[in-house]
Order: C-alpha cells, then structure tokens, then sequence
C-alpha cells in the first residue's frame, strides 16, 4: 500500500449459518457487525455517507415462514455497558446456557444446550449489541464517547432496527422490542423515537426487570421513596433464606406492600415528629419484614439502603447476598464490611455465559473475531444523562406517548421477586404513574417470578416465563 492511498472504509461482515430447532424447523442464523453510518453535510450540502461505528448483531428467521405475519423482535440488554448475551443465552434465543442454579451451580466449563422454549417458535429475534459491547466497537478514527449516552444509545440502536427491517423487507412484520434493566430504558424510549423518526409503530413491548424511573432507585439524601419500594424485595430475600419462619411468600409480600405502600412512607416523611412509641413501632416492624435486627433498623434511621442490606441481612453467617439475584450467597473477605466488594450473583453468571457465548458465536456460528467480546464493559462510562440535567431520569412519559400515538401498542412486565437491582414494587410503581387513558392502561400486563434480575437462571422461571413471552407475542391475554 502506498503512502498516501487510504485503507478501505468498513463494510458489513455477516456470516450465514443454517441450523434446526428440536421440533425439526430450519432457521437461518446471520452473525456478525453492520456499519452505522451518519449523513455528512458541509454548508448545507450533502457529502455522502460517514463510517461511525460497527454494530454486533445476531439475526435469527424461521426458513419459509411468511414475513408479512411472522413477527420480529429486538432484543437487548442494559448496563449502560451491557451486551445482548443474556437475553440471547438465557431466555430466547435458540441456544442457551447451563449453568445450574443458587446453591446447585455446576463446575466450569459449564454447558450449552438447545433452548426449546426459545422464542424463535413464534417470532424471528434479533440480538443488538450497542457500541462498545460485544464486539461492537466505533469505526476506525472515530470517537465511541457518542454513543455512551442516553441519546446516542437511543439513536443508535434504534438506526440498526431501521437498516435491518429495511434489508430484510420487514416494514410489514409485526414489530416487538425487549429489553432487559437498562434496557427497559433503551425500549421505552426506542418505541417513542422509532415512531417519531421513522414511523415505526410497534405491536409489543418486553421490559424484563424494568426500571422506567431512576428516582425509585434513588438512595440519596431527600428521597424516602427508594426506602419504601425497596421493602417488599428485602421482605422477599429474608423469605427465601429462611427468616420468616414457614410462612407462604406470598403471605409476606402481601404484608410488606401493606405496610410500604402506606404506614412506612408515613413514618420516614414524619422523621423527628415520630413519638418515641411510633418510631419503636416502625423499627420493630421493618425489623420483622427485613429479617434485619431492631438495633440496625434504628441504627440507619428507618431507612434501609439496599447494598447495605445485601451486605447486613446474613452477617451471622458471614455471608453476603446477592443485588442481581438475593437466592445467591457470597463470602467478603471482611465481614464487618458496610458494603460488599461483590455481587455473588454476578459472579456466578459471569463464567457461564462467557464462556458459551464465546464458545458458540466461532464454533456453532461460524463467526471469527480477535477482539474480547465484552459482556458487560465499563468502558461506556460515565455515560451521559445531559438530556435530564436538573431533573432525575425517566422514561415514564416516553412510553406513554408512544402508547398514545400508537393504542395498539402492548406492554408486558416481568418481575424478580428477589431482584434487588430493580424491585418488582418499584415498577409498579412506575406503571401506577403512567400519564395513559384507562383504556390503554389495560394494554400493560405484569408477570413475576420467584427468581431475580436474570428470572431464567430459575428453571422454574424459566419455563414460565418462556410461556409467558410468546403468550404475549401471539396476542394472547396475560
């Protein structure tokens, strides 16, 4: 190559597999990175197409089926700073990863199995990973910082959806989304900016552990709303590791949401104005629900911030529990420590799907790439929230505008009970204060599970949810 002539600019590299599902159906997998591009203007006048990033995707479609009705559906999850791995390995996709489960979890290198629940029986699926993730990465030169953003992110990924429906004549498919966490985010957001962009109306949306409004997560001086929908996940944990003797679940769910829904937020707006009788009556009833001691409970004022729950809950054991997941124990190597150095739950999914998504994208896909795929990066951070600035983030109002515009648009919610990252209660919550007629609120429909963030690494859960998720993509009633 000579001096001054230019290396070739990026183009698509998609690799085409053919495989079968256990009831004998063929599918087509295409793996591998599409080239964003953004429109180049110098005064006003147009200069072309302009490389920006190169986007990982895993693309799955039922051979012979009809595209006028067979439905697709984009699949990512959140972070900021996660790829689609466990969406795509853990619930839908027609692979997934055996890994066992809290307190049962099998030795390295763990398994991958066929996934005959996946959703690809009943909608094509479409796995993205946003910049920075996976192997997707910006173009040679340019900057991944724009991409790490609330808006960047939105445009992004939702700039892929266009280009994939456009290439793969999918205007007229039914069209459904499905996040995960922050992702949840990215989907509601996506099915207003789709719409408003591109008019790209939707028939669904999945948020799977949701997190629409981050003030219900917000531990911060000023905010006691955190406090209280938090309670019921803490009452849920304590349950499963045995701290409220043999009563059912759903008996001390039904308790705590009693008492966050009404007494506890009275309590903690009273602060100083308590009587001695009435702050005793609220430490010793938060002490009950959380399985905590009436001495901590006084100790942090009535107010329970969740990693020190995490942390606290089983310090007698000298153990720790997980934020993803609360069924997964951990050991710190101090357990007098107010905050534990580690999730247990994210350590023990980490091994596992690594492992077979990186085994399965070069052996089963037939898709080659050097770079480290990043399953969950904190290369994106800090990401950029300005769009909210003086205000916290939500996109509460982003959701509802889009079912406005669009009344055939469906949502569907699905809870961890043992999620502490993102509480059951906190989305309903959120939900609660969806600015929708009656007659769209009726289109929202929740699903729980006793499991957490990641539900499927519950078998049980699983299954259900499996059931649950192509319910909702053939229409039917939740």
């Amino acid at each position: 190559m000579s001096e001054t002539s230019q290396p070739a600019p990026p183009a698509d590299n998609l690799v085409t597999t053919s495989h079968s599902l256990p009831s004998g159906q063929t599918y087509t997998a295409v793996t591998g990175t599409m080239v964003l591009r953004e429109e180049v203007f110098t005064e006003g006048r147009f200069d072309g197409l302009r490389p920006k990033a190169e986007v990982f995707v895993t693309a799955y479609t039922l051979d012979g089926a009809d595209a006028a009705s067979r439905p697709v559906t984009f699949a990512f999850n959140g972070g900021p700073g996660s790829s689609s791995v466990w969406l795509h390995l853990g619930v839908l996709g027609p692979r997934r990863v055996v890994m066992g489960d809290a307190g049962a979890l099998l030795p390295p290198p763990y398994g991958l199995a066929d996934n005959e629940e996946t959703l690809l029986a009943v909608s094509d699926l479409v796995f993205i990973d946003p910049v920075s993730t996976g192997y997707s990465r910006a173009a040679e030169g340019e900057k991944a910082e724009p991409y790490h953003g609330f808006t960047g992110d939105l445009e992004s990924v939702g700039e892929i959806i266009r280009l994939w429906t456009t290439r793969n004549g999918r205007w007229m498919s039914p069209k459904f989304l499905a996040g995960e966490s922050y992702g949840t985010v990215r989907a509601a957001g996506l099915a207003d900016h789709l719409q408003s962009r591109y008019g790209m109306y939707l028939n669904g949306v999945m948020l799977i552990s949701s997190v629409l409004d981050f003030i219900t997560g917000d531990f911060n001086q000023g905010n006691d709303l955190a406090y209280a929908l938090y309670l019921p996940t803490y009452a849920a944990i304590a349950h499963y590791h045995g701290l409220h003797g043999d009563r059912p679940l759903a008996d001390v769910l039904r308790e705590a949401e009693e008492y966050a829904a009404r007494d506890y937020p009275w309590a903690l707006a009273r602060g100083a104005r308590l009587t001695p009788e009435e702050r005793a009556a609220a430490v010793a009833r938060i002490a009950a629900l959380t399985g905590l001691s009436e001495d901590y409970v006084d100790r942090v004022d009535l107010r329970v911030e969740h990693i020190r729950f995490f942390t606290e809950l089983l310090r007698s054991r000298r153990q720790v529990v997980g934020r993803l997941d609360g069924r997964f124990v951990g050991w710190d190597p101090d357990a007098g420590r107010e905050h534990f150095t580690a999730d247990p739950s994210m350590n023990a999914i980490m091994g596992p799907y690594s492992a077979a998504l990186n085994h399965y994208l070069r052996t089963e896909l037939d898709y080659a790439n050097d770079l480290p795929y990043e399953l969950l990066t904190s290369r994106v951070h800090p990401w950029s929230y300005k769009e909210f600035e003086g205000a916290h983030v939500q996109v509460v109002d982003k959701l509802a505008a889009a079912m406005r515009a669009n009344p055939h648009l469906r949502v569907h919610v699905a809870c961890g009970y043992h999620d502490g990252a993102t509480p059951y209660f906190a989305a309903e919550h959120s939900f609660a204060h969806l600015p929708v007629p009656p007659e769209l609120a009726a289109n929202v429909e929740f699903a729980y599970y006793e499991a957490g963030h990641m539900m499927y690494v519950h078998e049980p859960s699983r299954l259900r949810q499996s059931a649950d998720l192509a319910a909702f993509v053939r229409g039917e009633n939740g």
